[in-house]
């Protein structure tokens, strides 16, 4: 694959989807930031077999699945996709803030690199053992660092104290489903260059410079699990998990209507105009499940002390976004500014790519093609060899 190239690829409960891009970017202004976006050069998809909540229940049959969305992108652009980057998500995946600190090192006490290395291995060593039991660390973000416990806006480094602090959310997934999911993505014949968290990746396609700067919650409705990111500040604070998705509000249309799952899911995507169908009954169990989803939002940004609290609001993506009222009974529900996620494709077929649910396999494609590092993604950026810990560290500080 040419180094003009990134494949992004995203495994969901509903759908697997790869995004090949290449680096010819389209502007587009929004909010007073400026954005580019790598140009889609092919897109391929196929149904999800063998996941359950995300997790990976028959290889067999994901690597089935799989091979046939990247054999489709492969038809589409005439390019044999050989490496990827790879979104995680699934019910395991979650984050946990934590905070540690060290004495400055230096007889100047000047922090120097080291120290702010050190404190952040500290506020890790600071996690409970109950926590990290048969967890793997994917992404560590350092949202906020204390000199001597008065907070520093920016980074600390050049400074001079006696203590320094370190505040870090610590995105973590079940150490069985990452291997799992490398495992699978190995057998379809590509190789894993990064994995990045679902709702981080679609971050990078839905949300401004300026949403994150202020405050924001990302929800992903995904088909049977709703993850959701909180930013602030620029950089994420929380990142969380909820069981619950559209198959759930299906599920409610068919039994509250005594019809068929195809035709309840029809009925929520709107397909089916008319008709003997109650429009107020499907209303009710409609905004019934959708309640619970937005009430686990409210409980978890409450638990951080965020709810009500963020100016940018809620921005919904994933497949169940497209339900009508959606963004209205979120906002209601969680006293927010409510939207649902746009993304600028940029020169893109539009039968291709339909809404934001592409957005973490798009997003995943840009970190590929980044003149620098996002700052986004774990594995392969944290372990990469020589890096500069300050040069990793800045992107995540304000």
């Amino acid at each position: 694959m040419s180094k003009n190239l990134s494949v992004g690829i995203d495994i969901g409960s509903y759908q697997i989807k790869v995004v090949v891009a290449e680096n010819a970017r389209a502007n587009e202004s929004k909010g007073g930031n400026e954005k580019t976006f790598p140009k889609i050069l092919g897109v391929g998809y196929a149904e999800s077999l063998g996941l359950r909540h995300g997790y990976i229940v028959n290889q067999e049959e994901v690597v089935k699945s799989l091979r046939l969305a990247l054999n489709q992108a492969e038809k589409a652009t005439g390019v044999k996709i050989k490496k990827a980057f790879l979104s995680i998500g699934g019910v395991g995946l979650s984050g946990i803030t934590s905070t540690g600190g060290v004495v400055i090192s230096r007889a100047d006490s000047e922090i120097t690199e080291l120290d702010m290395k050190k404190a952040v291995e500290a506020s890790q060593s600071e996690i409970p053992k109950t926590y990290s039991i048969n967890r793997k660390i994917i992404l560590t973000v350092p949202i906020q660092f204390k000199l001597d416990g008065k907070a520093i806006y920016g980074k600390p480094l050049g400074m001079k104290g006696a203590k320094l602090e370190a505040k870090t959310l610590f995105i973590t997934c079940l150490e069985r489903h990452f291997n799992d999911l490398i495992e699978t993505v190995g057998e379809a014949g590509v190789e894993v260059l990064d994995v990045v968290a679902s709702p981080i990746a679609a971050s990078l396609m839905t949300l401004s410079k300026t949403q994150k700067i202020a405050g924001c919650v990302l929800a992903n409705i995904g088909s049977e699990t709703v993850s959701i990111a909180v930013f602030e500040n620029s950089v994420p604070i929380s990142v969380e998990v909820f069981p619950l998705g559209g198959i759930d509000v299906t599920n409610d249309i068919a039994l509250g209507l005594k019809i068929s799952i195809e035709e309840a899911e029809d009925l929520k995507r709107g397909a089916i105009v008319g008709g003997t169908y109650p429009k107020k009954k499907l209303e009710e169990i409609i905004a019934a499940r959708l309640s619970d989803i937005f009430e686990l939002v409210e409980t978890h940004l409450k638990k951080i002390g965020r709810n009500a609290l963020l100016p940018a609001g809620i921005v919904i993506t994933g497949g169940s976004a497209s339900i009508e009222n959606i963004a209205e009974l979120a906002k209601t529900s969680l006293r927010l500014p409510s939207r649902i996620a746009s993304v600028n494709w940029g020169d893109v077929n539009k039968n291709q790519i339909k809404d934001s649910a592409w957005s973490v396999a798009y997003g995943l494609s840009i970190l590929g093609l980044s003149e620098e590092d996002q700052g986004l993604s774990g594995i392969r950026i944290a372990n990469k060899a020589g890096r500069d810990i300050v040069s990793w560290l800045k992107q995540f500080l304000p």
